[in-house]
C-alpha cells in the first residue's frame, strides 16, 4: 500500500475549502495526556479564543469533538424534551436539517418557509412565534444551498420578549459575515471550521448563554463509575444522548473535569489555531476580506454574461451562487474544471440541484489569485463548451474590484 497522495485542488465550492498551512501544521503536533496540565491549558485557551470570535462573553465556550453536525445535535438535544415545540424558519437545505434534529428529539417542530433564493423579515418571525409559542427558535444564518444570510440582529429581542431560546447555526458564515452573539440576544451558537475558519471538519464550537445552560442544568445527569455521594440527581428528563449531552461535555471542560469522553486532541490544536489566525488578522478585516472576495467573483461572473442566484442583497459575502446556463451540461462543467484545472465548484440541492453552481470564496481560499484563476479557467471550460461572452472580461471585472478595494484602503 503507498503512501496517501492526494491532487492539489483548489476547492473554490462551498466548503470545505483549502487548510490555512499553519492549521494543517498545528495538527501535526504529538499527543500528551488528556489531563496533562499541557492539556486542560490549552482547552481553556480554546474557550478564550472562541469567546471572542463569538464576540461573547459567554463562560460555556467549548468544543464538540465531531463536525457542524454534532454541535447542531448537542445543542437541540439538550434543550429539547420530547413534545417541546421549536419554530424552524427554513430558506434553504440547512433549515430542514435543524427541522430534522429537532424532530429526532422529540420536538413538535413548526416551520415557516420563504422561496430559496429569498430569507425573513422579523415581523415574519414574530408572527410565528405568538403563533406556535415555541420553547425554541433555531434558525440558520448563512444557509449556502441558496448562498442567503438571514438577519438575526432583531430576533433576539423578540425571543426575550415571547420567552423563546434563541438558537443560530453559523456554520458556513462566521469569519466571513457580521456575528454577534451577546449584542444580537443569542442563547446558543454552533459553528464548524471547514468555511471561514479555514479548518477541516470535524470540530464544532459552541457558545451557550447562562440562560441556556440555566435549563439544560435541569437535566444533568452524572455517569455511573464517576458519580459520588455530593453528586445531585437531575430534576428534568435525562438528555437522550451521552455523547451530545452538554451538561456532562461542560463538566469535562469546567473546573471539576469530569470524565465524559477523551478530547480529539489534534482537533483542539486546529480549532485553537483557527481561532488565533482569525484574531491576529482582526474579525473586521477578515469580513472585508471575505467581502472583496466574493464581490470580485460576483463581479467576475457578471462580466462573463452569467446570472447571479438569489436576491443579492442578501447573499452572503463568502459564496455565490450562479444560474447554470441553457446551452452548457453544469455538472459537464464542473468535472472539467476539476480534472482539467484541479478546481472543485459546488452543486446545489432540493429544487436548486442541477440549476445553479456555488462557488466560494472563503478563508485561506478568499484571496485575489484564487479568485482570478477560478474566474480564467472557467471561462475557459464554458467557452470551448459553446457559451458566448467577452472574453477576458471576468478577470478584468474582478481586478477592478480589488482594485477599488484596494484604493479605498489607502
Amino acid at each position: 500500500m503507498k503512501p496517501l497522495t492526494l491532487p492539489p485542488r483548489l476547492l473554490m465550492g462551498p466548503g470545505p475549502i483549502n487548510c490555512y498551512p499553519r492549521v494543517l501544521q498545528a495538527m501535526s503536533h504529538q499527543l500528551v495526556g488528556q489531563y496533562d496540565p499541557a492539556m486542560t491549558g490549552c482547552m481553556n485557551e480554546v474557550m478564550s479564543l472562541y469567546r471572542d470570535v463569538f464576540d461573547t462573553q459567554n463562560q460555556h465556550t467549548v468544543l464538540v469533538d465531531g463536525t457542524s453536525r454534532a454541535g447542531i445535535e448537542a445543542v437541540l438535544v439538550s434543550c429539547i424534551e420530547p413534545g417541546d415545540k421549536v419554530l424552524v424558519p427554513i430558506f434553504g437545505r440547512f433549515g430542514h436539517l435543524l427541522c430534522e434534529i429537532a424532530e429526532r428529539a422529540g420536538a413538535d417542530v413548526h416551520s415557516i418557509e420563504v422561496p430559496w433564493g429569498e430569507v425573513f423579515e422579523p415581523e415574519q418571525i414574530e408572527a410565528a412565534i405568538k403563533q406556535v409559542q415555541p420553547k425554541v427558535l433555531a434558525v440558520v444564518q448563512g444557509d449556502t444551498s441558496t448562498t442567503m444570510l438571514q438577519p438575526l440582529e432583531h430576533l433576539g429581542e423578540i425571543c426575550r420578549r415571547h420567552d423563546v431560546l434563541f438558537y443560530s447555526d453559523a456554520t458556513a458564515s462566521i469569519g466571513g459575515n457580521p456575528f454577534h452573539t451577546d449584542d444580537w440576544g443569542l442563547d446558543a451558537v454552533s459553528v464548524g471550521l471547514q468555511k471561514c475558519l479555514g479548518g477541516p471538519s470535524g470540530s464544532a464550537p459552541i457558545t451557550l448563554s447562562e440562560r441556556y445552560v440555566d435549563l439544560v442544568r435541569t437535566r444533568h445527569h452524572i455517569e455511573a463509575g464517576i458519580r459520588e455521594d455530593d453528586h445531585q440527581a437531575a430534576r428534568g428528563s435525562r438528555i437522550r444522548s451521552n455523547y451530545f449531552d452538554i451538561p456532562m461535555i461542560l463538566d469535562y471542560w469546567g473546573e471539576s473535569r469530569l470524565n465524559h469522553h477523551t478530547e480529539a486532541a489534534s482537533m483542539l490544536f486546529c480549532a485553537r489555531e483557527c481561532a488565533i489566525n482569525l484574531l491576529e488578522e482582526g474579525i473586521e478585516a477578515s469580513i472585508k476580506r471575505h467581502k472583496t472576495a466574493g464581490d470580485a467573483m460576483l463581479a467576475g461572473i457578471q462580466a462573463m454574461d452569467l446570472m447571479p442566484f438569489g436576491n443579492l442583497s442578501h447573499k452572503m459575502n463568502n459564496v455565490v451562487g450562479v444560474e447554470i446556463p441553457d446551452c452548457v451540461d453544469g455538472e459537464a462543467i464542473r468535472q472539467q474544471l476539476l480534472l482539467d484545472f484541479n478546481i472543485e465548484i459546488g452543486t446545489s440541492f432540493g429544487p436548486l440541484k442541477g440549476r445553479i453552481w456555488r462557488i466560494g470564496t472563503m478563508g485561506y481560499n478568499a484571496r485575489q489569485d484564487a479568485v482570478l484563476h477560478t474566474l480564467q479557467s472557467l471561462e475557459t471550460v464554458l467557452r470551448r463548451a459553446g457559451h458566448k461572452m467577452a472574453l477576458g472580461e471576468g478577470v478584468d471585472a474582478a481586478l477592478g474590484v480589488y482594485a477599488s478595494a484596494g484604493a479605498s484602503h489607502e
